[in-house]
C-alpha cells in the first residue's frame, strides 16, 4: 500500500513523459497532493478545472441512463496528454488521479496501465 506522496512520486518518476501529477477530490475541486508542474502550469488550477470535466461527464451519463463506471478520461492537446483516472477502491470515492504527459515522450497505453497499477496500490 502506498500513501499519497509515494504514489505521486512513483507516477512522476516511472511514467515516461510525465510532467505533473495530482490527487484530487472532485467534490470540492481541491488537490490533496501535487507533484511536478511548472511556473506556467499550475497543477492546482488544472485539478480544480478538471473536476468540472468529471461532473459534466457524470451528469451526461446520468441523463443517458448509463450505469457504467468511468475508468479514465483522456484529453489530448497539441503537445500534451491529460489523463484523469477515477479512484474506485479503498475509500477513493470522489477522488481522481490527474496525470500530465508530454505527448512526444509518452506511451499512452503504458501510462494508462501504470496509472491503473498505482491507483490499485494507493491507500487514501
Amino acid at each position: 500500500m502506498a500513501n499519497t506522496e509515494t504514489a505521486l512520486k512513483e507516477a512522476l518518476t516511472t511514467i515516461e513523459g510525465a510532467t505533473g501529477v495530482a490527487l484530487v477530490d472532485y467534490t470540492s475541486g481541491m488537490a490533496l497532493g501535487t507533484m511536478g508542474g511548472s511556473k506556467t502550469f499550475d497543477l492546482n488550477v488544472a485539478a480544480a478545472g478538471n473536476t468540472d470535466v468529471i461532473r459534466a461527464k457524470m451528469r451526461t451519463m446520468e441523463h443517458l441512463g448509463l450505469n457504467a463506471e468511468i475508468e479514465d478520461i483522456l484529453i489530448t492537446l497539441s503537445d500534451q496528454y491529460h489523463l484523469i483516472r477515477l479512484l474506485t477502491g479503498r475509500g477513493g470515492n470522489g477522488l481522481f488521479l490527474y496525470l500530465v504527459l508530454e505527448s512526444n515522450r509518452a506511451n499512452l497505453a503504458m501510462a494508462r496501465h501504470q496509472l491503473k497499477r498505482i491507483e490499485a496500490d494507493l491507500e487514501v
